[in-house]
């Protein structure tokens, strides 16, 4: 047996059967220690050495995805090119996902990375794209795929390689963190070489300071965002992750960085780098918007009497919102958006007793603030909170409501818990202002008025679908088990 051969073998064992642990070790084995040392610092692990949301690189795609003029390559196994394919259009994605394929061969011998530059050179048409971003999964990583060999332009298309296994970037919400600080990079790169394209920009925007916006997040709080800066004589920049390149040179540009989503890790690095300063929160709730108004004026130079002025126009227009959209229940929330305490913390200035938090992203400075004034309310934090966790609490604390990930939410309609789903009910809507105040109150009463209605199919369903009762059981089955059949 040949060297190579030896070498082909090994490396069919470095599927995502292999292992966490495995994997590692083989991505540092072939050349990527730094880069697991860096993901080790950005995002710290929890309990669970293994993502239980959906593939992380989803997030690294959907960036690149809903960025205009961007081409996006998938190197990985195809079976996960599937799921990340599928997965992207069933949230609405209308560009093709580009993948280049390969075998144990192809990997080991280096076909593979020649096989990906031949697919970027291709897509580098300057009338088509102003960047490619090629994704290496969880095999080429641990293989070794050098990305960073790859040319940095192609005809004036600059080419983005980045890595995000499963193995080393625990969500899908950091990962679009990964994506968004390495195109930060590249384009604070391209600042200090010389000048750079002109970002799109308002009147109001390039007349006043501006403060960048960290994290996805529903179109009107950016415009809410914006209102309430206006009111300390500043404008809102960009909202990073971008969706155009030259967004990137206006959000480097800011006065100020907000960090929205408290989990974009090397996006913060990025801005830092270029001088700004960062701010955690956000403007959610009476206090947490008066809070954030205060510390944004004084970043910003804004006086005091018009910092004072704006507080408290929100302050009133945003307690009326809350008086006027009441909850009375208790809530455990969990989920894997990087939101979950903003979400909280409107949940319980609306009235709702809010009993249990748990995010799968970690704990960072720009969360610290929001985790303290929940733990002051007696919430139950965990960051970096399991499936396991999530179901605990529901059991712990008998909840009205549930809102959670599609495992948690299931099981709490097992339980005839009303519950929702915290990606595309709650997370989908606007938090920020009066806007939020009255927004989430909304889609969670109208969840809590079906419980009669659930109490009844309960009923009716009792004795069925669980235990013995569950399935098909056939007599040839019963016989053969000694279980199932009618009791």
């Amino acid at each position: 047996m040949t060297a190579s051969e030896t070498d082909i073998i090994e490396t069919t064992d470095l599927g995502c059967h292999a292992g966490a642990d495995t994997l590692a070790a083989a991505a540092s084995a072939a050349g990527k220690t730094e880069l697991m040392a860096q993901f080790a610092e950005d995002y710290p692990k929890g309990p669970h050495d293994q993502p239980q949301s959906m593939c992380p690189a989803f997030g690294s795609l959907r960036v690149g995805l809903r960025m205009r003029r961007t081409a996006t390559v998938l190197s990985g196994s195809a079976c996960c090119v599937y799921g990340l394919t599928f997965t992207s259009h069933f949230y609405g994605a209308k560009r093709t996902v580009g993948y280049v394929p390969f075998d144990s061969e192809s990997l080991v011998t280096g076909k593979l990375f020649e096989d990906i530059r031949e697919a970027v050179h291709d897509l580098a048409d300057p009338d088509k794209n102003d960047a490619v971003v090629i994704i290496n999964l969880c095999v080429p990583t641990a293989s070794g795929v050098p990305l960073e060999l790859l040319p940095k332009e192609i005809n004036g298309v600059r080419i983005v390689g980045i890595d995000v296994p499963g193995f080393g970037v625990p969500t899908h919400a950091e990962a679009k963190d990964v994506l968004a600080g390495a195109m930060l990079a590249y384009a604070s790169e391209e600042i200090k070489a010389g000048p750079v394209a002109r970002p799109t920009q308002s009147d109001t925007q390039q007349a006043r300071p501006t403060v960048a916006l960290v994290g996805e997040m529903f179109p009107v709080d950016a415009i809410t965002i914006d209102r309430l800066l206006d009111s300390l004589g500043a404008a809102a920049g960009p909202v990073v992750p971008t969706r155009e390149w030259r967004e990137l040179y206006a959000a480097l540009d800011c006065q100020v960085a907000a960090m929205i989503h408290p989990f974009y890790t090397a996006t913060a690095r990025q801005f830092r780098a270029a001088g700004r300063p960062l701010l955690g929160s956000a403007p959610v709730g009476v206090e947490g918007t008066a809070a954030w108004l205060e510390a944004m004026g004084e970043l910003l130079g804004t006086d005091r009497a018009s910092i004072d002025a704006a507080i408290s126009t929100q302050k009133s227009a945003i307690r009326a919102a809350l008086d006027n959209n009441p909850i009375d229940a208790k809530i455990t929330l969990s989920g894997y958006e990087g939101s979950e305490l903003l979400v909280a913390r409107l949940l319980i200035e609306s009235g709702a007793e809010v009993a249990y938090v748990g995010s799968a992203c970690p704990k960072t400075e720009f969360s610290a603030v929001d985790a303290d004034w929940l733990e002051a309310r007696g919430v139950s934090v965990k960051f970096r909170a399991s499936l396991e966790d999530d179901l605990i609490a529901m059991e712990t604390f008998k909840p009205d409501l549930v809102i959670g990930t599609t495992p948690v939410v299931q099981k709490a309609k097992e339980r005839a818990i009303p519950s929702l789903y915290f990606t595309n009910l709650i997370s989908a809507r606007p938090l920020m202002g009066a806007a939020g105040a009255g927004s989430v109150a909304q889609v969670i009463n109208s969840a809590l008025s079906n419980q009669p209605r659930m109490l009844t199919m309960e009923a009716f369903f009792e004795g069925v679908g669980d235990g013995p009762t569950s399935g098909v059981w056939t007599p040839e089955i019963i016989a053969r088990t000694g279980v199932g059949g009618a009791s």
